[in-house]
C-alpha cells in the first residue's frame, strides 16, 4: 500500500467521523427546536410557571438560570484565573505542583451529581443555607473551579516564552510582567474559555436539584429588597432553575400542556447554550483583532 493509498484512506476516515459528529448535533438540535420553537412566545418567556393549569411560563426559572450563573461565575473566576496563573507561571515541578494538577483533574472528572451531594451535606445541611442560590451557586462553583484553572493554565502557556523573558531583561518583575504582557496575550483564550464554561453551568441540573431546590416562590420583580423571599435578588430563596424545571415537568408534572412546556423550556435552554458559545467566539476573535493589530 502506497503512501498515498494511506493518506486518503486517514482523510476518508477523518473527514467521515466529522461529518457523523456534525450530522449527530444537526439531528438533536435539529429535533429539540424543531417541537420547541413553537412554544416559545413573549408570554411563555414573561409569564408564572404553573403547578395544575395550562399556559404556564418560564419568567421565574429563567431569571433564576442567569442569577445562579452570575453568582457562580463571580465565585470562580477570581479562584480559577489566581488558581491558574500560579500553577502556570509561579509552580515549580516538585511533588506539591504534580498533587496539586491530580486534585484539578479529580476534580473536573467528577460526576455534576456527587457534587450535588457534596453541596447537600456542606452548603444546605452543615451551614444550614438550605435549598437556595448561594448553595447552588457554590456548588456549581466546586463544579466549574477545576475548567477555569485548566483553562487559564493552558492559555497562559500558549504565550511565547520570549515576552517572558522580554519583559524581565528590561528589569519588569515577574508579576508586572504577568499582569501586563502574559495576561494581555493570553486574555482572549481565557474569556472564551470562560464563557463557554458559563454555558456549562447554565445548562447543568443534577448539581442543582440538591442544592437550589426544586421550586421557586413568585417573585415580584418590583421589589428589590434581597432580602425578601419574593424579590429576585434574595440569595437565600429556593431556585429553580430551566434546567431543573424541564427534569421537574417531565418526571412529576401533571399540567395538560406538559409536553409543550417541556419542548419549549428545552429550546429556549439550547438557544441559550449556543447564544453563550456564539458569543465566545465572537468576542475572542474581537479581542484577538484588538491585541494583535489585525484588521
Amino acid at each position: 500500500m502506497t503512501s498515498k493509498i494511506t493518506n486518503r484512506i486517514a482523510l476518508s476516515v477523518i473527514v467521515l467521523c466529522a461529518l457523523v459528529m456534525t450530522a449527530t448535533l444537526a439531528a438533536l438540535l435539529g429535533y429539540i427546536l424543531y417541537h420547541g420553537l413553537s412554544a416559545i412566545s413573549l408570554s411563555f418567556l414573561t409569564k408564572d410557571s404553573s403547578s395544575f393549569q395550562a399556559g404556564g411560563g418560564i419568567k421565574n426559572q429563567l431569571w433564576n438560570s442567569f442569577y445562579i450563573l452570575f453568582a457562580t461565575m463571580l465565585f470562580t473566576v477570581p479562584l480559577g484565573l489566581c488558581g491558574g496563573i500560579y500553577l502556570s507561571e509561579y509552580a515549580k515541578p516538585n511533588k506539591l505542583t504534580h498533587f496539586i494538577r491530580s486534585c484539578v483533574e479529580v476534580l473536573a472528572s467528577l460526576p455534576s451529581i456527587v457534587v450535588g451531594m457534596f453541596g447537600l451535606l456542606i452548603f444546605v445541611n452543615y451551614f444550614g443555607w438550605q435549598y437556595s442560590i448561594l448553595s447552588g451557586a457554590l456548588a456549581l462553583t466546586v463544579f466549574n473551579l477545576p475548567v477555569i484553572v485548566r483553562v487559564t493554565e493552558d492559555a497562559l502557556q500558549s504565550v511565547p516564552r520570549e515576552l517572558r523573558e522580554g519583559g524581565l531583561a528590561l528589569g519588569v518583575t515577574q508579576w508586572h510582567t504577568i499582569k501586563t504582557i502574559v495576561v494581555p496575550a493570553a486574555f482572549p483564550g481565557i474569556l472564551t474559555g470562560i464563557i463557554l464554561s458559563a454555558g456549562r453551568v447554565f445548562g447543568e441540573s443534577a448539581a442543582l436539584l440538591f442544592t437550589a431546590g426544586l421550586s421557586t416562590p413568585n417573585l415580584d420583580f418590583s421589589n428589590w429588597n434581597p432580602m425578601s423571599m419574593t424579590s429576585p435578588l434574595n440569595p437565600f430563596r429556593s431556585a429553580e432553575t430551566l434546567s431543573v424545571h424541564i427534569w421537574q415537568v417531565n418526571t412529576a408534572g401533571i399540567t395538560p400542556d406538559i409536553q409543550t412546556i417541556a419542548n419549549g423550556s428545552s429550546a429556549v435552554l439550547v438557544l441559550c447554550v449556543l447564544g453563550f458559545n456564539l458569543f465566545a467566539r465572537i468576542v475572542g476573535k474581537f479581542i484577538d483583532r484588538k491585541l494583535t493589530g489585525k484588521a
